[in-house]
């Protein structure tokens, strides 16, 4: 956690020590003392949180000073402390901006202790809030969330406006990395839902002993451990949309109980009595096929048409065309904003390379490529040379590109060639081919060394 930063300006160094040495107790607090104004205004650049200001300083009044500050930065939080009692001074300061006035006697440090805190509060609700009208401020359309133009995309895109006109349930299958949180994300804050929380839980990362808990909460003293009530992530969706990622991962005895609180729209926390009534929208997510799992017996069937909803099945980034395009610019731009780059660009042969590859890991692959694409490459612009495919699914991708035998030699064997430096003898050795092979690839220009 970043510290809560602090000035304390005061030319009596015994007092300024002595609100030093209090405020120092909690050690979430970076403290830094200044005797006279001017030292402290040629700190501003420091961003302080907070400036607690004595008001008869040797180079300005606490009215001259606070000025200064609030030119610089106005948004500063400014403590006022005295030495004498003037109501008029006080109005006036308070009216100024300050946002406390104390006068200096015994009782000043616990005065001060209690603003710190309510002033700290104060700006973490305040940057919370702001973090949320950034978020919902953000134009939620479908554009800015999923990124294409496919015939495949535009699909997922009319589907998503259908259902953030209503409340169904929704499904939400695809292969890994293809971005089912993202259309989770698109459909709560397309809805009415959106000034209410969107929860997530990824069902596969909860240890078995611990999704109840999770799910519905718990009582003081329900198990060893449980040393206060633990407010369930159903109760934090209430009036919003809990995300239930990989949902087919749960366990049988626990589905019944989901189904259960899906159906009653109500919940009892573990070790409770007390009901909680619930009005939360349910979007599921899996890699598998649930009605394959129901048949299997791995998931039950009357939860499954509870969750079923309003199925959608997100694409492969392989059947998506040109879109691989399109979000490959899209991350490269936004991973040269987050770091400070300057724009980087695509070669022509580098997305032929991008076009020319399986995706076997998705959009969360492509994406993970490009990163470090901007980071390899040179004079601002993404070569072949500079985009690394290390999917951990090779032999999928292989099968799954349909070529014929001659064409996948041909990969095997430049693949080769780059991992030995071009040593046609090494290679040759480690595929058991005849050198004479090698070379004629590369004189009939079939391989490019």
């Amino acid at each position: 956690m970043q510290k809560f930063k602090i000035f304390i300006v005061d030319d009596d160094p015994w007092y300024g020590e002595i609100l030093e040495y209090y405020l120092a107790m909690n050690p979430d607090y970076e403290l830094a003392r200044f005797t006279n104004a001017k030292d402290c205004l040629a700190s501003l650049s420091k961003k302080p949180d907070l400036i607690t200001l004595d008001y008869s300083l040797p180079d300005g009044t606490g009215t001259e000073v606070l000025k200064k500050i609030k030119q610089v930065n106005a948004n500063i939080p400014v403590i006022i402390i005295s030495a004498q009692e003037d109501i008029t001074t006080a109005i006036e300061l308070l009216k100024a901006g300050v946002s406390d006035y104390f006068v200096k006697d015994d009782n000043t440090k616990d005065l001060l202790w209690n603003a710190v805190i309510r002033i700290r509060e104060h700006q973490s609700l305040k940057e919370e809030v702001e973090h949320l009208r950034e978020e919902l401020g953000h134009k939620y359309d479908f554009t800015n969330l999923i990124k294409g133009n496919s015939p495949a995309i535009q699909k997922i895109f009319a589907l998503i406006e259908k259902a953030s006109r209503t409340n169904i349930n929704v499904s939400v299958t695809g292969e890994t990395g293809t971005g089912k949180e993202v259309v989770a994300k698109a459909i709560h804050f397309n809805s009415e839902r959106k000034k209410k929380p969107l929860v997530a839980v990824n069902m596969a990362a909860i240890p078995r002993e611990l999704i109840e808990s999770e799910l519905f909460g718990h009582e003081k003293g329900a198990f060893t451990g449980a040393l206060a009530r633990k407010i369930g992530k159903f109760e934090e969706a209430n009036k919003g949309t809990l995300f239930l990622d990989e949902i087919a991962e749960l366990d049988l005895s626990l589905q019944s109980k989901l189904l259960r609180v899906i159906q009653e729209r109500e919940l009892v926390r573990v070790g409770g009595n007390e009901k909680v009534s619930l009005d939360v929208r349910i979007i599921i997510a899996t890699h598998k096929n649930l009605a394959e799992e129901v048949k299997k017996g791995a998931f039950r069937e009357d939860l499954y048409y509870r969750v079923i909803g309003m199925p959608f099945e997100l694409p492969p980034l392989r059947d998506r065309g040109n879109d691989i395009l399109i979000l490959a610019k899209h991350f490269l731009d936004d991973f040269c904003k987050q770091n400070k780059m300057p724009p980087v660009s695509i070669s022509m042969q580098a997305k032929d390379k991008l076009m020319s590859y399986n995706f076997p890991g998705n959009v969360r692959e492509l994406k993970a490529i490009i990163d470090l694409a901007a980071v390899m490459c040179n004079n601002n612009e993404i070569k072949p040379d500079d985009i690394t495919f290390n999917s951990v699914s090779v032999n999928n991708q292989f099968l799954a590109d349909e070529k014929t035998l001659k064409a996948y030699t041909v990969d095997i064997i430049r693949s080769f060639l780059k991992k030995y430096d071009n040593n046609v003898l090494k290679v040759a050795e480690k595929l058991d081919v005849g050198k004479s092979t090698i070379y004629k690839m590369i004189q009939e220009k079939e391989i490019v060394i």
